[in-house]
């Protein structure tokens, strides 16, 4: 394609550019998480998350011209090395306590895993990124398009149902304070 037929589509705009970035480098980091700490990747998660939610609230409504173009990538055994990465990294701290709002009915408190809802979160992220990255026109519309309908129905719950844990993770004592606070010497 030349740079001329980029100018009108969508799929190539700045908002779905910033979505794709910031869900790549979500993917990147977690595939690559073994070495990093309990703190860092709460860190990481609870200044990352917030960011991908704007980027997911932001996101153009597309309509799909070719939805047979839509395809999956990420595979069970992605999901469960992450899963299983970060549940072991959280330890204890993995479980919390949610009233979700996708089960309107139930208003008692559910057993929530950081780690499940994070994969969920990489799962639908790595899809999009896969997908988006064929780049052809086609790919591009359904990438964006499922993960926009995702944002509403999955991921977004998603985010809101761990955000209040890392918050409240990296700033109780339940985790050691985080490492640039050590460095300055305030702890």
């Amino acid at each position: 394609m030349h740079d001329d037929q980029y100018v009108n589509d969508i799929t190539v705009s700045k908002p779905i550019l910033e979505m794709v970035t910031v869900a790549n480098e979500f993917c990147h980091y977690l595939e690559n998480a073994e070495e990093k700490s309990k703190n860092g990747i709460l860190e990481f998660v609870n200044r990352i998350l917030p960011l991908l939610y704007l980027k997911g609230s932001l996101l153009p409504d597309i309509e799909v011209e070719n939805p047979d173009a839509n395809e999956k990538f990420a595979t069970e055994e992605q999901w469960e090395r992450i899963f299983l990465m970060l549940r072991e990294k959280l330890g204890q701290q993995d479980e919390f306590w949610t009233i979700d709002p996708l089960y309107i009915n139930d208003t008692e408190p559910l057993k929530a895993s950081m780690a499940e809802n994070i994969a969920d979160i990489y799962q639908d992220m790595k899809d999009m990124i896969m997908l988006y990255q064929k780049n052809t026109f086609d790919a591009r519309q359904n990438a964006v398009a499922d993960i926009k309908l995702l944002f509403g129905t999955h991921w977004g719950y998603r985010i809101g149902n761990i955000f209040n844990r890392t918050h409240h993770l990296l700033h109780s004592d339940e985790v050691e304070p985080p490492q640039f606070a050590k460095s300055l010497d305030l702890f």
